[in-house]
C-alpha cells in the first residue's frame, strides 16, 4: 500500500478530508523549502505537493509562474527538488509527497533515472501537467516499477469518455480542476464541482481531490463537503511572494493560513449530515 493510499484510508476512517498544500520548490530560496514542507505538515497538511520549477509552466497562472522564476534564479532543477524531498524524509517518513511539474525536466533526466531517483528520494506521486496518458506509456511503466502513483488532472471541460480514460490510468487520487483556466483564478461553482466529483466517484474508487480557486478557509471548508481532498496553491504562494525577503515571516504567514483552512475543514466535518 502506497503512502498516499494509506493516508486517504486513515483519513476516511477518521471522518476527515485531506488538505494538500502546494508550494514551488526553491521559492523564494532553495534553503527555505524543506523547513517550509515540515511547517506545512505541522499546520495540518496531509499530503504535500511540490512544484518542480519550469520556465514555461503553461497550466499555471502568474502567481506560480513568478514562483518558478524566483526558484530558477537560483538554478533550482529537478535533481535539486529530489534532494529536498530526500532531506524532508530524514525527519518525516510518513507524509506523502507529490511532485507536480512538466514533461521536459523528466525527459531530460530520462524516465528510468527519474522514476528510480524519485522513489529513492521518497516521492509518492507524480503529476505531469502536459503529459496525457496516451503519451506516457513508457513513463507509466517506470513509475509503476518504482511504486510511484501517476496522478492526472480532470478539467470541467473533460468529456465523460475522457474522464473514464484518465480514471483508468490514475493511481493515488484523481485531481479535479474546479474551474476553467489556470491556477490562481478566483471563481468557483461548488455545486457544479459537486456534480462532477460525484460523476468521477462513479467511475473510480480513487479519492477525488479538488484544486484551483481555493483561497480562503471558507472555500476550503465548502469544497471539503464535496471532495475527498482540498488542494490549495496560489493562496499560499502569494504569501510566499509577499514575504520573500523575510523567511521567518514567510513561514508564519503560510502556515497560519493553512492551519486556518485545516480548522475550517475539520469544523465542517463535525457538522451533522
Amino acid at each position: 500500500m502506497s503512502r498516499i493510499e494509506h493516508r486517504f484510508r486513515a483519513l476516511r476512517d477518521a471522518g476527515r478530508k485531506a488538505l494538500i498544500p502546494y508550494v514551488t520548490a526553491g521559492d523564494p530560496h532553495p534553503d527555505v523549502t524543506v523547513d517550509l514542507m515540515h511547517g506545512l505538515v505541522a499546520a495540518g497538511a496531509d499530503i504535500v505537493e511540490i512544484g518542480v520549477p519550469f520556465s514555461d509552466p503553461i497550466g499555471d497562472g502568474p502567481v506560480i509562474q513568478l514562483a518558478c522564476e524566483r526558484a530558477l534564479e537560483y538554478g533550482t532543477g529537478l535533481v535539486d527538488v529530489l534532494g529536498m524531498v530526500s532531506r524532508f524524509r530524514e525527519r518525516d517518513p510518513d507524509t506523502p509527497v507529490v511532485l507536480m511539474g512538466y514533461a521536459n525536466p523528466i525527459e531530460v533526466m530520462g524516465y528510468v533515472r527519474f522514476a528510480r531517483s524519485a522513489a529513492e528520494a521518497g516521492v509518492d506521486g507524480v503529476l505531469t501537467v502536459d503529459m496525457p496518458p496516451e503519451e506516457m506509456d513508457e513513463l507509466a511503466r517506470e513509475l509503476a516499477d518504482a511504486g510511484l502513483d501517476p496522478i492526472f488532472l480532470v478539467a470541467p471541460t473533460t468529456t465523460e469518455e475522457r474522464m473514464r480514460i484518465l480514471c483508468d490510468h490514475a493511481r493515488g487520487f484523481v485531481y479535479y480542476v474546479s474551474l476553467k483556466g489556470v491556477t490562481g483564478a478566483d471563481t468557483v461553482d461548488v455545486d457544479g464541482v459537486a456534480r462532477r466529483v460525484e460523476l468521477l466517484h462513479g467511475m473510480t474508487g480513487l479519492p477525488v481531490g479538488v484544486g484551483f480557486g481555493i483561497s480562503t478557509p471558507e472555500r476550503a471548508a465548502a469544497m471539503s463537503r464535496v471532495a475527498d481532498a482540498v488542494v490549495v496553491g496560489s493562496a499560499l504562494v502569494r504569501r510566499i511572494e509577499a514575504c520573500k525577503d523575510d523567511h521567518a515571516q514567510l513561514q508564519q504567514e503560510v502556515t497560519t493560513l493553512l492551519a486556518s483552512m485545516r480548522r475550517a475543514m475539520d469544523a465542517e466535518a463535525e457538522q451533522p449530515a
